[in-house]
């Protein structure tokens, strides 16, 4: 069959583009079938893209790092060693016309092939998830500026020379490495059997330039940075704004004394029936908004722009907002509410352990229907919280801190903390959302309510 081209499939969700984080190949190697071969990082999770095919490794159209459109070829994969030798030419990625009995090459009807696959009526060629491009403007995207097409523009584990001085020759690994330190490749001298510049010339260029900077003074920094906005970041920044735009935001605030808490939260870590599991603050209040909930069903809703309706949610998706290397994320917990203490736990120190690790994927930060944010652990005491969108509230956590208070008729050092919770207007009045807080604060100040109300 010869070499196939690879697209970056439809990752679901509606998103047109995703960022290549890392290659887990490279030319010439073998792979086999649904072996994974690169991650990649969308507007939603990190997620690793599997082979559709076995062989061998001809070339990768694309380095880490770069942004790349649904439909675009990323890698080539050939079916043996033949395949892979520097001479071969792998074919453009033009999308062939199907020819049948039933409807003639030239007929609208009959939708182009692309890499063995029929497209859909509508032209769109079926990739790893769903529909991509259409099979037109995939065969436009399988050229890369400056060269006949991405195919040809790398054959063999080792960069072939290029027509295109605009675009100096790199093994991706390269073009990673200059990329992390600032570089333009252009500056840099090539010494590579194929005119490419290897990781020893970065290097060397990286030596020289810090030898020609030892004269600038060490109190001479850059007076500014500019960080692309891509991935995770870009889709919560527009999130964001969206929400603080669309729906309009109420927060209010409570102080409670949380001593009563902090001291069951002492007793269930002794506790043998949670041994193993992780107690923290958090589990405890996220118990108390699930049982504030269910008296204010109002806190777990949404609003219909469509249909101008208010949906109210029977169920909860319990979001946890969780600071990444990826950037701000809200993964929830399904069916919270359902959960008993000892679950909720386990299930919380799962989310937010996966969530650090940048390894969230699209599911667990789907349908959420309220959040918890805990500013507290920062050291904060307080905040007014954007809602995330699609949901009525979210409550914020500050920082418990033993402070003076009245307690029993007399001034006493206490455990006290500061809970806002933000809420949309549209679904929300304000003597609901006043009732929600006050019912979190008193099963945090009195756990037996925890359980009557719960």
């Amino acid at each position: 069959m010869g070499a196939r081209s690879f697209l970056l499939p439809d990752l679901g969700e509606g998103l047109t583009e995703a960022e290549l984080i890392s290659w887990s190949v490279t030319p010439g190697d073998t792979v086999e079938l649904n072996q994974v071969i690169a991650e990649v990082e969308t507007a939603k999770a990190s997620v690793e893209l599997p082979s559709p095919y076995a062989g061998v490794v001809l070339a990768l159209h694309v380095d880490a790092g770069d942004t790349v459109e649904v439909g675009t070829p990323i890698i080539d994969i050939g079916d043996g060693p033949d395949d892979s030798e520097p001479t071969a030419t792998v074919p453009s990625v033009e999308a062939p016309t199907t020819v049948t009995d039933e409807a003639p090459a030239d007929s609208p009807t009959a939708p182009p092939a692309v890499n063995g696959h029929e497209a859909s009526g509508d032209g769109r060629v079926p990739v790893l998830v769903g529909y991509g491009v259409t099979g037109e403007t995939a065969g436009r995207r399988g050229a890369r500026p400056g060269t006949e097409s991405a195919a040809n523009a790398a054959s063999s584990a080792a960069p072939a020379p290029s027509t295109d001085s605009s675009r100096p020759l790199a093994a991706p690994p390269v073009r990673f490495l200059a990329r992390q330190e600032g570089i333009d490749l252009a500056d840099v001298p090539p010494t590579g059997p194929h005119g490419e510049v290897t990781r020893e010339d970065v290097t060397a260029y990286l030596d020289r330039t810090a030898r020609s900077t030892d004269d600038v003074p060490l109190d001479a920094p850059a007076r500014e940075t500019r960080t692309p906005i891509k991935g995770v970041r870009k889709h919560t920044a527009d999130a964001m704004v969206r929400s603080a735009f669309t729906a309009p935001h109420v927060t209010e605030f409570v102080t409670v004394d949380v001593t009563p808490t902090m001291d069951l939260l002492d007793r269930l870590r002794e506790s043998d029936h949670l041994a193993g599991v992780r107690m923290t603050p958090l589990v405890l209040v996220a118990k108390a908004v699930l049982a504030a909930v269910r008296r204010n069903p109002s806190l777990n809703s949404a609003w219909d722009e469509e249909t101008r309706e208010i949906v109210t949610k029977h169920y909860v998706n319990l979001g946890i907002a969780a600071a990444t290397p990826r950037g701000l994320m809200v993964p929830n917990v399904k069916d919270a509410d359902r959960m008993s203490l000892r679950d909720l736990a386990i299930a919380l120190a799962d989310l937010t352990a996966v969530a650090k690790e940048g390894k969230t994927g699209p599911r667990d930060l789907e349908d959420g229907t309220i959040t918890i944010t805990n500013v507290g652990v920062f050291g904060v005491d307080a905040g007014t919280p954007i809602l995330n969108p699609g949901e009525a509230a979210i409550l914020c956590m500050g920082a418990i801190r033993r402070q003076p208070w009245e307690f029993e008729g007399e001034i006493a050092l206490r455990q006290v903390t500061t809970l806002s919770v933000s809420f949309d207007h549209r679904l929300v009045d304000g003597e609901q959302g006043s009732r929600f807080l006050a019912d979190v604060a008193a099963m945090l100040s009195d756990p037996v309510a925890l359980v009557a109300l719960g």
